[in-house]
């Protein structure tokens, strides 16, 4: 099962600091108890919230520096795609995985895909046992229309004001946190259901 998505900035923008990552959008799957361990239980919601936020801006951190060590491992010059580009954007994109220990931050291991495209980075975090092939093919297929559907390659594209169109795109490709095993003939049916509602 997928615990959280969430979409982070990997490039400094703005008034952020160099290394420093913003979090644009995030989505918990479930009851969050599966993130909170002992007293942190006894919290009450606005301390959960926080303290929630405080655990994502962590992975946010980690999967930067994870980003700009494969950006710089790899030597080739960050191009930024434009909008009408997302197909070729997404071919040059960055991915891995990220194996998060007990307590770093959350009280359960799990394992953080990342796929940086730009200045953006989409995760998914999912249980250590989950099958991280489908999971990544998940993950790139959730980036792709988000990219395709709510240009979020162009500028002042703001993700914060699209939130409401990642969730129905999260409740169509990710149902409550599973992940899915889709035919050829159901990714299609999906693929015009999400094509029909993101040109409303």
């Amino acid at each position: 099962m997928v615990i959280v998505f969430v979409i982070h900035t990997v490039c400094p923008i703005g008034a952020l600091a160099p290394g420093e990552s913003r979090v644009l959008y995030s989505r918990i799957f479930g009851p969050d108890e599966a993130l909170f361990q002992g007293g942190q239980r006894q919290l009450n919601a606005e301390e959960r919230r926080l303290l929630s936020a405080e655990k994502l801006a962590v992975v946010a951190r980690q999967v930067q520096s994870a980003v700009s060590l494969r950006r710089e491992a790899s030597g080739r010059p960050l191009v930024e795609a434009l909008p009408g580009e997302e197909h070729l954007a997404l071919q040059e994109a960055d991915s891995g995985v990220l194996r998060l220990r007990c307590g770093d931050p959350y009280w359960q291991e799990v394992s953080a895909l990342w796929l940086a495209v730009n200045s953006l980075s989409f995760v998914m975090l999912c249980e250590p046992h989950e099958n991280l092939l489908l999971a990544e093919g998940t993950l790139r297929n959730l980036a792709r229309h988000c990219l395709e559907h709510l240009h979020m390659l162009g500028q002042g594209s703001e993700v914060l004001l699209k939130s409401s169109r990642v969730d129905v795109l999260l409740s169509r490709l990710l149902p409550h946190g599973q992940l899915v095993f889709l035919n050829h003939r159901f990714a299609q049916s999906l693929e015009k259901d999400v094509a029909a509602y993101m040109n409303k």
